[in-house]
């Protein structure tokens, strides 16, 4: 890392506000994602063009040329920081009083959080959290006791002091343990209404910021699922965008071979919802994770109507070898039973799962009573609640461990 030295002119540090893009472009970028960097590129208004040409300039966005020698916008490292510390404050405006900041557990922990009480100094305990008081006494009490067995007059410790490692006192600390979060989001066509897809970018811009600001030792990744899920990276979440409908029929029946489907995903209708597959490539990529604590946040808003099946065994057909991808609507039993088969597959690996269902066009249809059989059976959590409670719901649950499920309405 390099530095540089100047006169310091008299000017303060420049805040986080003004160092990021101001609040309008970063809103309109996440509400159109690509297209918004599209247009952003196409302006024609001088000043919008010196406007942009000074985010260039300024280090939020940089020009590449992409496969076919256009050229265009993306986001840098610096503007990415800028959407996660205003997501980060927005949710935090947005939360109830009193919550508590750590992940509690009922053993002793090694936070800055001071609990009540002494330890004794065990290897690898931090010596920041030295009770000077107390370990002073302990050497007096030992130096007076080892004057006393070997026959010598009982005045005390000598002075200077001996201090020894069995005289150590810690101050007690409440416990926090490390965490392994995996953050399913749901790309399917129906999260563009009501603002769905942007409170869930804006909730996992948010909780990166959080966690590598205040739980350096906990981590956060990220799975959208559609038809099918992929694994997101930090920096595309600002871009994701739901699939588009692209099949409006009353009744939908497709099956198609898994292998083709991810390689040609412009031939398939995307715009389902495979929870299946998202929880499947959550618990492959927790089970590489050795955090003490591992948990999947699902954040939908609709059944499951897609699934993954090898014909012959979770599927009627029979004689086809491979995964095959099923796409169903209206959603069916087979398709919810395997969803759950899956997410039972999680819990006993001991993973949480905590699902957040967006409700605000759902209270009468059956995919609620999903969400409860599936928290049933993973002894999950449900958090059912709007998209304007959803980033305050799940920050909620990620700092205080809640036990028990909670309506937000």
């Amino acid at each position: 890392m390099k530095f540089s030295y100047s006169e310091f002119d008299g000017q303060g540090f420049l805040s986080p506000d003004q160092l990021f893009a101001q609040p309008n472009v970063m809103n309109f970028i996440l509400q159109y994602g690509e297209q918004a960097l599209d247009a952003m590129q196409h302006l024609e208004d001088p000043d919008e063009q010196e406007y942009i040409q000074a985010m260039i300039d300024a280090g939020l966005l940089e020009e590449y040329e992409d496969e076919d020698g256009n050229t265009r916008l993306r986001l840098t490292p610096r503007m990415l920081k800028g959407f996660q510390h205003q997501s980060l404050m927005e949710i935090f405006s947005e939360l109830k009083k009193g919550s508590r900041e750590g992940h509690q557990t009922r053993h002793q922990g090694r936070t800055t959080e001071r609990a009540d009480g002494t330890k004794a100094y065990e290897f690898g305990d931090p010596i920041s959290e030295l009770e000077l008081g107390q370990t002073l006494r302990n050497a007096i009490a030992r130096q007076t006791a080892e004057r006393a067995k070997a026959g010598q007059s009982s005045g005390g410790a000598s002075v200077p002091i001996q201090i020894n490692h069995g005289d150590f006192e810690l101050h007690m600390t409440e416990g926090s343990a490390d965490c392994a979060t995996v953050m399913l989001i749901d790309l399917s066509g129906s999260m563009m209404r009501y603002g769905r897809f942007i409170q869930a970018k804006r909730i996992a811009l948010g909780m990166q910021e959080l966690i590598r600001a205040r739980f350096p030792q906990d981590t956060l990744e990220y799975v959208g699922f559609y038809s099918l899920a992929d694994r997101l990276q930090e920096r595309d979440i600002p871009l994701v965008m739901p699939k588009p409908v692209s099949i409006r029929d009353y009744e939908v029946r497709i099956r198609v071979p898994l292998d083709q489907a991810r390689a040609n995903t412009e031939k398939i209708p995307q715009h389902f919802t495979n929870l299946q597959l998202g929880l499947r490539t959550a618990r492959h990529m927790l089970a590489r994770s050795g955090a003490a604590n591992k948990q999947i946040f699902v954040i939908t808003d609709g059944q499951p109507t897609a699934h993954v099946a090898t014909p012959g065994e979770n599927s009627p057909e029979g004689g086809v070898d491979g995964e095959m991808l099923y796409l169903l609507y209206p959603p069916t039993e087979q398709t919810s039973n395997i969803t759950l088969q899956e997410a039972l597959k999680c819990q006993q690996m001991g993973i949480r799962i905590a699902t957040f269902a967006l409700i605000e066009d759902y209270w009468g249809m059956d995919w609620v009573g999903f969400v409860d059989q599936l928290t049933r059976l993973t002894r999950g959590l449900a958090y059912y609640c709007t998209s304007e409670n959803l980033s305050s719901t799940v920050i909620e649950s990620y700092l205080t461990g809640k036990k028990t499920k909670s309506f937000i309405h």
